[in-house]
C-alpha cells in the first residue's frame, strides 16, 4: 500500500516536474541580489535595492504572471525556449568565435589508427551509426543524477531498463535522476543556421544522403546512405575520402567559407546574390549535407595550435553555419566546431562520447584495410560556385575581417599537476567551487577587481530546457580572495580552510538551484522579451547600469569531462572578457583561456595557477605566503 501511494504521490509530481519551472518572482530577485553584492558599492547596491524591489510590486509581477499564464498554456515546451532561440537567431555578430565552440577529441589509444584517412572514415561511419541509432528510437537517453551514489549505480541502470518507459520516470524521480532532454538531437543532422535579415532560420533536411567534405577550400559531396536507407559500406567511404585526399586541385582564388564569418545582416544579402547567380543546387547541397568533415592539410604543432585549428581555423576549410564540423588534420587530430543556436553542449558532448567509444572499439576500417575498388569520380561531387564581381568583393572583405579579428585573438592553456578531484573529494570541498574561487581569486590578483562571471549551467532535465546561468562571484568568493590576495598575514590557515569551505558549500547551493531550473538570470531575460515583445517601456530595472555590468560578462566560463575529450574552449563573450574552458580531472586541472588585446591571457593564468597552489596547499593544512 505504501508503494501504491508513493506511485500515486509521484505521479502527481511527475506529470509536472519534468518541465522547465518558472521560479517564484520573489527567489529571482533575492538572486539577484546576491549576485549583485560583491560587485557592487553600498551606494550602488542601495540603488539597485530599491529599483529590484520596485520591480517586484509592480510592472515585474504583471510581466511575471503573464509569463506564468503563457508557460501554462504551453506545455509542450519550455517558457525560455523561444526567447533562447530568438536570442541566437537574431544576434548579427559573426557565429566564429563568438557562439561555436569547440572540443577536441582524445587520440585514438592505437596510434596507427590515427592517420588521417583511416580516422576520418572511422568518424564519419560512427557519426552515422549514432544517426541511425537516433533516427530509429534506440538511443537511450542519458540521465542527470542529483544523488549519484543511490542512481548513478548498475543496478538502477539495469532495473530502470525493463521498466516501461511511461512509469520509468517514477523510479528515476525516486532516486533524484532525471533522464535529459533530447529534442535538441536531431538538429545534430542535415541542418544548417541560414542567415536571414534580422533573424537567421535553422534549416534541416533529414531525407538528404550526402555528406559534406571541405578539403583546401574545395567543397564535395558523396551520398553515404544508400536507397534503402542502409549506410553505404565504410571501404567505398574510405575510397571516397582516398579520392578527396588525393586531389591536387588548387584552393580557390575566393573561398566561400569565409561567407559564414561574416556579420549575419551582410551574410544574408550575399547569400541572397549568390542563390540569384545561380547556385541555388549547390547551396542546397551545403545546408542538407549529413554534417561537414572539414579535412586539413597540416599536423597539429601543439595544444595552442590545436585550439586555434578547433575554434576558428582557416574559414576557407569550414561551414560555420553547419550544426557540426568534424574537423581532422593531417596527423589525425579530430574535434568538433559547433553552431550554438540549435542546441547546447550536452547534446555535442553526448555525440563526441559515442563516435568516440565507438571509432575506438569497435572501428569500421583498420590501417590495413583496402579501399573498394569503386569509382569515386563518379560518386564525389565536387560543387562549383558561380561568382560576380560583387561576391568576389564580398568575399575579400570578409577575408580581411577575419584574418584581422583572428590576429587578435590569443590562447592560452595550463595543466595543474599538483592536485585535481581527488584530493578536494577527500577534503570534502566541491572541485568546481574551488576552480571558480581561483578564477576569482587570479582575476582579483591580477586587475584587483570582482567582476560578472557566468558558468554554463544545463537544465536538460527538463522539457526543452536549455541552459541557466551560475553566478560564482559572491559575496564568500570575494571574502576568501582577499583573504588569500590582501589579506594573507590577518588569517590563520584554518580560517582559510573554513573560508573555502563556505565557498563550496555557497557554490553548491547555486549549482543545485540553476540545475534544478532555480537559477533567476533566464526568468528575468524571459520578462525582458515579453515586456519588449508587448511593446512596453523598458522597466527601470533593466535599465540599472548595475544590470548590464552583470551581463556583461568578463569571465565567462564552462566546464566538461569526458575520456574523448581533449579539450574545449570557446571565444570571449565581450572585448574585455576571457573566455575559459576548463576541466578538473582526478589529479590535475586544465584551463584553455582566450582574450583579446584588452586582457592579458598569459598573466590571467599564472594568477590561476598561483591561486590553485595557495587553494591546495592550505586544504593540505600547509602555511602560504603571497
Amino acid at each position: 500500500a505504501s508503494f501504491i501511494h508513493l506511485l500515486i504521490k509521484c505521479t502527481s509530481l511527475c506529470s509536472t516536474s519534468f518541465r522547465l519551472p518558472v521560479p517564484k518572482l520573489e527567489d529571482t530577485i533575492t538572486r539577484y541580489l546576491n549576485a549583485q553584492k560583491p560587485l557592487l558599492n553600498d551606494d550602488q547596491f542601495r540603488k539597485t535595492e530599491q529599483l529590484a524591489h520596485a520591480f517586484e510590486k509592480g510592472i515585474g509581477r504583471e510581466l511575471h504572471e503573464q509569463l506564468v499564464a503563457q508557460d501554462n498554456q504551453n506545455k509542450h515546451t519550455s517558457y525560455i525556449t523561444g526567447p533562447w532561440f530568438d536570442m541566437y537567431l537574431k544576434a548579427r555578430e559573426p557565429v566564429v568565435l563568438n557562439f561555436n565552440a569547440f572540443m577536441s577529441f582524445n587520440p585514438d589509444p592505437k596510434s596507427e589508427y590515427n592517420d588521417q584517412l583511416v580516422r576520418a572514415t572511422n568518424m564519419t561511419v560512427s557519426a552515422i551509426r549514432f544517426m541511425k541509432t537516433f533516427r530509429a528510437g534506440y538511443l537511450e537517453p542519458e540521465v542527470f543524477h542529483l544523488n549519484p551514489e543511490k542512481s548513478d549505480t548498475e543496478i538502477f541502470k539495469k532495473i530502470i531498463r525493463f521498466v516501461p518507459s511511461s512509469v520509468s520516470w517514477f523510479g528515476a524521480y525516486l532516486v533524484n535522476a532525471y533522464p535529459l532532454d533530447m529534442s535538441q538531437y536531431f538538429r545534430l543532422f542535415n541542418s544548417t543556421r541560414v542567415p536571414k535579415l534580422d533573424k537567421d532560420e535553422l534549416y534541416t533536411d533529414e531525407k538528404a544522403k550526402h555528406l559534406l567534405v571541405l578539403r583546401n577550400g574545395n567543397f564535395y559531396v558523396f551520398d553515404v546512405i544508400d536507397r534503402d536507407g542502409n549506410m553505404v559500406k565504410p571501404s567505398e567511404i574510405q575510397a571516397h575520402l582516398k579520392y578527396i585526399l588525393s586531389d591536387n586541385s588548387p584552393a580557390p582564388a575566393f573561398p566561400l567559407g569565409y561567407l559564414t564569418s561574416e556579420n549575419r545582416d551582410t551574410w544574408a544579402l550575399l547569400r541572397k546574390n549568390l542563390l540569384d547567380n545561380g547556385n541555388e543546387e549547390a547551396l542546397q547541397k551545403v545546408d542538407s549535407a549529413m554534417f561537414c568533415l572539414s579535412l586539413d592539410d597540416f599536423p597539429v604543432k601543439d595544444f595552442v595550435h590545436l585550439s586555434h585549428t578547433m575554434l576558428h581555423g582557416d574559414a576557407a576549410n569550414r561551414w560555420y553555419d553547419k550544426s557540426f564540423n568534424l574537423i581532422i588534420t593531417k596527423d589525425g587530430t579530430a574535434g568538433i566546431n559547433f553552431e550554438h543556436s540549435w542546441g547546447d553542449g550536452v547534446a555535442v558532448l553526448r555525440f563526441q562520447n559515442e563516435v568516440f567509444k565507438d571509432s575506438t572499439k569497435t572501428p569500421a576500417i583498420s590501417p590495413q584495410s583496402q579501399p573498394a575498388q569503386v569509382d569515386s569520380s563518379r560518386a564525389v561531387q565536387k560543387l562549383d560556385f558561380k561568382l560576380n564581381d560583387a561576391l568576389k568583393a564580398g568575399i575579400t572583405k570578409a577575408k580581411q575581417k577575419f584574418d584581422a579579428t583572428v590576429e587578435s585573438l590569443s590562447l592560452h592553456m595550463i595543466q595543474f599537476q599538483e592536485g585535481g578531484k581527488d584530493l578536494l573529494k577527500q577534503k570534502k570541498v566541491s572541485p568546481d567551487a574551488v576552480a571558480q574561487l581561483a578564477f576569482q581569486m587570479a582575476f582579483l590578483r591580477q586587475y584587483d577587481q570582482t567582476v560578472a562571471t557566468y558558468e554554463s549551467c544545463s537544465t536538460a532535465a527538463f522539457k526543452h530546457g536549455r541552459t541557466e546561468t551560475i553566478r560564482p562571484a559572491s559575496v564568500h568568493t570575494k571574502k576568501c580572495s582577499e583573504a588569500f590576495v590582501k589579506e594573507l598575514s590577518k588569517h590563520s590557515t584554518e580560517e582559510l580552510q573554513n573560508l573555502i569551505v563556505e565557498c563550496s558549500k555557497y557554490h553548491g547551493r547555486l549549482t543545485k538551484e540553476a540545475a534544478m531550473g532555480q537559477g533567476f538570470d533566464r526568468h528575468l531575460f524571459s520578462l525582458r522579451c515579453l515586456a519588449l515583445s508587448k511593446g512596453l517601456a523598458l522597466p527601470d530595472f533593466y535599465q540599472d547600469q548595475a544590470y548590464a555590468r552583470l551581463n556583461h560578462n568578463i569571465l565567462s566560463t564552462s566546464t566538461l569531462v569526458s575520456p574523448a575529450v581533449q579539450l574545449g574552449g570557446f571565444g570571449p563573450v565581450v572585448a574585455d572578457g576571457f573566455g575559459l574552458g576548463y576541466q578538473v580531472q582526478d589529479d590535475w586541472i586544465g584551463c584553455n583561456v582566450s582574450a583579446y588585446p584588452a586582457r592579458n591571457g598569459e598573466e590571467f593564468l599564472q594568477c590561476i595557477h598561483k591561486s590553485l597552489e595557495d587553494i591546495f596547499n592550505v586544504l593540505k593544512g600547509k602555511k602560504i605566503s603571497s
